[in-house]
């Protein structure tokens, strides 16, 4: 390939891991607020704001960082149709913090059904925050540690949906004295066929064929996504609604 015809590098974080329990436990934990906040690091707290008449969940979420706490706002919509195996879940966030490392953002979760349990997949991607610095960092530190905090908590998920292992035992320091123990390391950062290998043991199925050969990992999401507007509706909406 021709130096001109280089493609540009799909920057997008995909994180999946493959949990052992009903498609509807992991619904569940995943969908409901107080859940999802539980076992996800990248939230300490989703309060729903409203529900559009598409009944996708506006929501504003929370950070805490101990000597200061991230504050943004979002919009989600989950798709379960009567009869489909796949479940789909899109998703638009932003914040206003100039603290923040991310700022506007948009992925998708994706649920397949497996032999042995789920698939749960998300694919995102976000404008740095920090300005120039922030765009400096953020292939280099930000961006790893975003896929290891997001892959950190689906473990911890998974934990919650085949074990009953609540969220609270799996934190940072419990695993120092012996406690569960979750790791990014039973996550994929690519799809199985696009990098030759599989998570957990799993063999191959049609429905690995998910974001193969595609180009960026948004490539993948769900049609609902578009149905979300963009960022700056959801700034809007906050501005009417505060």
């Amino acid at each position: 390939m021709r130096r001109g015809d280089r493609r540009p590098r799909d920057r997008g974080l995909y994180v999946e891991i493959r949990i052992a329990a009903p498609l509807e436990r992991v619904w569940e934990l995943t969908q409901e607020p107080d859940l999802h906040a539980r076992w996800d690091a990248r939230f300490s707290r989703i309060t729903p704001t409203a529900v559009r008449e598409n009944g996708a969940q506006e929501f504003t979420y929370e950070l805490a960082l101990g000597v200061h706490t991230i504050r943004g706002t979002g919009v989600s919509l989950g798709e379960k149709r009567a009869g489909a195996e796949q479940r789909t879940s899109a998703l638009l966030f932003t914040t206003d913090d100039p603290l923040s490392p991310l700022g506007d953002g948009r992925g998708y979760w994706r649920y397949i059904p497996t032999e042995t349990g789920i698939r749960f997949i998300t694919g995102y991607d976000y404008e740095p925050g920090w300005g120039p610095i922030g765009r400096l960092l953020d292939p280099i530190i930000t961006r790893p540690l975003v896929w290891w905090l997001t892959a950190w908590s689906f473990d911890r998920l998974r934990m919650w949906a085949e074990q009953g292992i609540v969220p609270e035992r799996v934190g940072w320091w419990r695993c120092l004295f012996g406690g569960p123990r979750a790791s990014a390391r039973n996550c994929l950062s690519s799809p199985p066929l696009r990098r030759g290998a599989h998570n957990r043991g799993a063999s191959p199925s049609a429905a690995d064929a998910t974001s193969r050969g595609r180009e960026h990992v948004l490539d993948d999401a769900p049609r609902t996504l578009n149905e979300l507007g963009d960022v700056d509706a959801i700034r809007r909406r906050g501005s009417g609604a505060s």
